[in-house]
């Protein structure tokens, strides 16, 4: 997965520390944003292999900025995981109706994220 890169959305900066050693321990090339209008940005910029998107997000929440990402052509093929604390029924749908290819809820255990991680990014 080296050349691999995953850009994370997640507002929590304890979050996004954990997610980005994660990564890089399984040879990922993170990309980091705090909000949904950042996470929008650097998906332009940057068309990371991955988005891991959190939903509750300042300015623009991680459903609005997923459903804009999934608008642009050159971005609607970027897999998009959401990763939320909301894990009610009905949530996981709401997140993929938004666009999002993939769900897990928070705390995240660290064998799913594996397994979506090799789903979407292959072998390591």
């Amino acid at each position: 997965m080296g050349s691999r890169r995953v850009l994370i959305v997640e507002d929590n900066s304890d979050s996004r520390t954990l997610l980005t050693d994660i990564l890089s321990t399984l040879d990922c090339t993170v990309l980091a944003a705090r909000d949904g209008a950042q996470g929008i940005a650097l998906a332009a910029s940057e068309k990371p292999d991955l988005i891991l998107m959190d939903l509750s997000l300042p300015q623009v929440d991680g459903w609005t900025a997923t459903s804009r990402i999934k608008a642009d052509e050159r971005l609607r093929h970027i897999p998009i995981i959401a990763l939320t604390a909301h894990a009610m029924v009905g949530d996981r749908e709401k997140a993929l109706a938004a666009g999002c290819d993939d769900y897990i809820s928070k705390p995240i255990d660290l064998r799913e994220l594996q397994q979506k991680l090799t789903k979407y990014l292959g072998q390591p």
